[in-house]
Parts: structure tokens; sequence; C-alpha cells
């Protein structure tokens, strides 16, 4: 997956969101953003991310736009460090244009920096004249988000924590072989509040690390789910899968709740939903729920039973939305014509 023959000045690349099954839950270094347990997700086939870079020579300044209005703020601030990070290992002080098109909707409970600085570090790479292998990719993308480094690859992939003696060059992710075909997987996507969180997950990932007394119990459990997920992967057992990818995501809320003061973002409609999971398994459908740092669920399923979860989901979140996704792609370049 390098991108040598990708240069010139200018390079489009498209990547998709992930929802980590073993989660990434605390940062042993903020600036590296290295974690500090390795964690495994399943990359989606919808709502991706397109970014353009264009090198502009002349510029005295970046230039960044999101859906064709200028980024501003703490999200403009992490753009622009990010080129800095290319730019300094391209050997290059151009400044660049980067237009940025996300489909996910806004608030639908899929953080778009994964997909978001996916497409920037191929994109950028790209147009830099970086030649960056996949694994490489992965590192670069993880400087911009941690889960970014996940999108680089399709399907399923693990990020590897690494170690501090190996510090960035041991951080990277990769993919986790799995037959798509004979797993299956759907994840329902169901979002219960599409407003801002109060704490934000950065805020709550430092005060769960260093406050809560469940954090480290979790963090090396967490190694143990991540070793059973994989033979879970490797056997295309679903229910198996589902079963640890709910433990981890369970376990990682009650370090949050453990922490001082506690960090809640379940709510009652998310426990609604949590219920009615619990009442399709004892229909008979193999449906178990996994959940990032905030109140919206992810429900891991069959793709035979998809639309049926979805519909007890909708039932449960009235007037929330819910979507359906399946594996997905990695990121990729497109040429210039977009295609």
């Amino acid at each position: 997956m390098g991108v040598e023959h990708r240069t010139g000045g200018s390079a489009t690349a498209v990547a998709h969101p992930n929802i980590a099954l073993i989660k990434y839950w605390g940062k042993r270094d903020e600036q590296l953003l290295l974690p500090r347990t390795d964690s495994l997700s399943m990359t989606l086939d919808i709502f991706p991310t397109t970014t353009r870079v264009r090198l502009v020579p002349e510029a005295e300044h970046d230039e960044v736009s999101l859906g064709g209005a200028p980024l501003e703020g703490e999200a403009r601030r992490r753009v622009v460090a990010f080129l800095d990070l290319v730019r300094e290992r391209a050997g290059s002080d151009r400044r660049a244009v980067v237009e940025t098109e996300n489909t996910v909707p806004t608030g639908a409970g899929l953080a778009s920096s994964a997909s978001g600085f996916a497409a920037l570090a191929m994109a950028a790479a790209a147009a830099y004249g970086l030649d960056q292998d996949a694994t490489a990719l992965s590192r670069l993308a993880r400087r911009g988000s941690g889960s970014a480094s996940r999108s680089i690859f399709g399907d399923f992939a693990i990020w590897h924590a690494g170690t501090d003696e190996d510090g960035d060059l041991g951080s990277y992710a990769e993919p986790v072989p799995v037959d798509v075909g004979e797993l299956d997987p759907a994840l329902v996507i169901a979002v219960v509040n599409a407003g801002p969180k109060a704490v934000s997950s950065r805020e709550a990932m430092r005060r769960t690390v260093d406050t809560s007394p469940l954090y480290e119990p979790w963090a090396v459990s967490s190694k143990d789910d991540l070793a059973d997920m994989r033979e879970a992967l490797r056997r295309a057992d679903l229910e198996a899968v589902g079963e640890i990818a709910e433990r981890n995501a369970l376990g990682m809320h009650a370090t949050m709740l453990a922490a001082r003061p506690a960090v809640r973002y379940l709510s009652a409609p998310t426990l609604t939903v949590l219920d009615s999971v619990l009442q399709l398994r004892r229909d008979g459908v193999p449906a178990y729920a996994t959940m990032d740092a905030g109140p919206n669920v992810k429900v891991l399923c069959r793709r035979a039973d998809a639309e049926r979860v979805a519909g007890v989901v909708r039932g449960a979140v009235p007037g929330g939305a819910v979507h359906i996704a399946g594996p997905g792609p990695g990121a990729r370049l497109l040429d210039e014509g977009g295609r």
C-alpha cells in the first residue's frame, strides 16, 4: 500500500470509520498518542471521508475546509499540526490546501476522526512525496488520531500498543485475518443522543487512568479479551466475538463509573437499548452491544439478522437514528478525477 506512485503536489484519499470491539482507552504518551493497551476493530462500509491535499508553494498559510466551510479552532489546529509533521518528514516547507468531505451525519455516534486522519495521512503523504507502506501510514495516521491507525486497513485490524522501548515505531495497526464471508457480521448503530458530551473523551480517559481503581484490572483483562477475540475471529464464531466485545465495552464503562469524580456516559435510553439487546438474545437472535465513550450503542449481529435487530432498536429509541454497517475497505488513494 505504498504511495510512491501518487506524487506531484496533489492527492486525494478516502477512508472509512471503524468501531473497536476490543477498546482503546488510556494513553501512555499523549504527544505520540501511544495507547496503554492493544485494540481491535472492524472497519465499516458506510460514511467514508474523502480528503484532497494540494500543495501551494507560494502560500504562507494552510487552508483547511470541511464540507466547503473553513475549519476553525482546535479542529484546524490539529490538521495543521499533522501537516507540520508530514512536512518535517518530507523536508518541505510548502503549505497546503486541505479539502475534506465527510458523509457521516453529525452526531451519528461514529467519530469521524478515525476516517478523517486516515484519509489525511494517505493524501498528505502522497502529496508531499513520502514513500510510506501500510505500516508506516498507520503509524502516521495514529499521530492525528489513535483510532485512525486502524482505518488504514479494511475488515478487521489490530492496533499494537507497542512498548516504551520501541516508542513511536512499535505502535501501529495491521490486518487481522478473518473469513468475513463465514463470519458475516453487521453492526447496527443506535444514536440515542446526538448532542455534545459533557465530558470529552480526552478528559474522561485521563481521569479514568489517573483515578479509577478499576482501570488497571480492566487493562489486564483486556489482554485476555484480545487473545480470546482473535481466536473467536479465527473460528468465525460470531457469538463468541459478540460476547467478548460486549464484556470488554461494559468493563471499560465500569472503569469510568469508578473514576473520581465518575464519568457516566450511559443514559436512560442507552440502558433501554441494552435491555432490547438482551431481549433479542432471549428470543434467539445473537446480538451483542458495544459502546465507545458516549451514550450511543452499536449492536453486533449476523448480516441476516440486521434488519430485525435494527427494527427492535428503533422501537427502543423512538426518534433516534439507526444505521446498518458491514465490514468495509481500507483507506485508498483516488485518481484526481475522484475514482
